[in-house]
């Protein structure tokens, strides 16, 4: 093969793999600065703030006498404090003799149990806080729809003559009232599956009934990283005509012709900017969480739509767009747990815990899909970050705060011998989910 040829490969990896590490350092420093802070307020001073592993490209120490570096393999950092053992925060109170008193309470070991509790705890908090802030960003930024069906921006369907126009209410769709959002989208969920529908809007002072495209047409606003449809070719904006020469008209039969596919391979009847096309593609099997609760295993190429116009939208306050940021990772935070726990019951398929690579190829479509999506990226890997370093498994943030509460009840700390252990078995647990993921990376389809 000529070298040529491996150029569009090779950009494409290095583009994915650039990704994955911003996204991954932007996080990773947010964690451990949290540890770092919410110490160095706490009266325990840290040594070294690492952000990477291995041999250090680039440090300073700063006035306080901390070291800040960046070490050459950056898929994770750490925050060494005065004591530590190690970068893992290894150590034990009986390993401090021969310093004084002062020297001991700057040390994690030697501080007070709950400035020790405060500190660990403090870099998933950190993390979730970054979510929350990102997501609120992100509904500042872009608004929310207003609570009536309102008109914003009329998007482009071939074949059909847009009538609705910009600051439109709409009053009725096909017959039934829509005072509301949820009521809009009950009545078009009740719509025959035809091209066009009967829309009653309010417009000038009074009302006027136009007919445009059905409000949930076969046009595709976003394809999933790594699916089906992203892997064929099918793009934003594309139209589905068809498929496998069964005509389609709205979103609801494409769900539907691709959920009856058992799987089977399908060619796909595209309209791309006026022009005819196919692509083949191969649906897969997705397990989907529930908005009751539990999963719903359907076949998915990775397409959504969205409705056939822009809804008018209204800037949200700052402190309703952090309850919406909260929400929103509250959501992702609980859908994972449940997500895992379906797996080790055997409920969904063990291939939904993807790894590194898989992380990687999804960081790198995101930032591919633009800032937005990139962000939004970055905010959801943080609160999945914060939420699996509270999972109580020793060398994680959740091991050591159960060892802290094991020491509020007791009065004392797990002895040498047994934190030895126990974190032996929990680094072996970590690496053996790790090397699971990646397995699932290489082999799941």
């Amino acid at each position: 093969m000529e070298l040529i040829n491996l150029i569009p490969s090779f950009g494409g990896l290095a583009y994915t793999i650039a990704a994955f590490v911003l996204a991954l350092l932007i996080i990773v420093f947010v964690h451990e600065y949290g540890h770092y802070i919410v110490g160095r307020w706490s009266g325990i001073h840290a040594e070294v703030f690492s952000l990477g592993f291995g041999p250090v490209i680039w440090s300073r120490v700063d006035k306080r006498g901390t070291r800040w570096q960046i070490a050459a393999l950056p898929f994770g950092g750490y925050v060494k404090f005065f004591g530590d053992a190690n970068a893992a925060s290894a150590g034990h109170v009986d390993d401090l003799g021969g310093l004084t008193p002062e020297q001991r309470r700057a040390t994690m070991h030697g501080a007070p149990l709950w400035a020790r509790s405060a500190t660990v705890a403090a870099g998933p908090i950190f993390n979730f806080i970054l979510s929350i802030i990102v997501f609120a960003g992100v509904f500042l930024a872009s608004g929310v729809a207003t609570d009536a069906p309102t008109v914003g921006a009329v998007k482009t369907v071939p074949g059909i003559t847009a009538e609705l126009q910009p600051g439109d209410r709409i009053l009725a769709l096909g017959g039934q009232d829509t005072p509301d959002f949820p009521a809009f989208m009950t009545a078009a969920a009740a719509l025959p599956p035809v091209a066009t529908a009967r829309y009653l809007v309010a417009r000038d002072g009074g009302s006027v009934e136009v007919t445009d495209s059905h409000p949930l047409p076969p046009l595709v606003e976003t394809v999933q990283p790594d699916s089906a449809a992203s892997e064929a070719g099918v793009l934003p904006g594309d139209v589905v005509t068809a498929v496998d020469g069964v005509p389609v008209t709205t979103f609801s039969q494409l769900r539907e012709l691709v959920g009856g596919s058992d799987g089977s391979p399908l060619r796909l009847g595209l309209l791309r900017d006026g022009q005819a096309m196919e692509l083949d593609l191969q649906p897969r099997r997705v397990d989907l969480p529930l908005a009751e609760g539990g999963f719903e295993t359907r076949w998915l190429i990775g397409l959504t739509g969205a409705l056939y116009f822009e809804p008018e939208t209204r800037v949200p306050g700052v402190v309703e767009s952090i309850g919406l940021g909260a929400t929103q990772s509250w959501d992702i935070a609980t859908t994972s747990l449940s997500g895992l726990w379906h797996m080790i019951t055997g409920a969904i398929s063990s291939c939904n815990l993807r790894g590194p690579i898989g992380i990687a190829e999804t960081s790198g479509a995101a930032a591919s899909a633009g800032i937005t999506s990139f962000i939004w990226f970055i905010a959801m890997l943080s609160t999945a970050v914060g939420m699996m370093n509270l999972f109580p498994v020793p060398v994680l943030d959740g091991g050591h705060l159960v060892f802290y509460a094991y020491e509020a009840v007791t009065g004392k700390p797990p002895t040498p011998k047994a934190l030895r252990v126990l974190m032996s078995i929990g680094l072996a647990a970590i690496l053996t989910l790790m090397v699971f993921a990646l397995t699932n990376d290489l082999f799941c389809p």
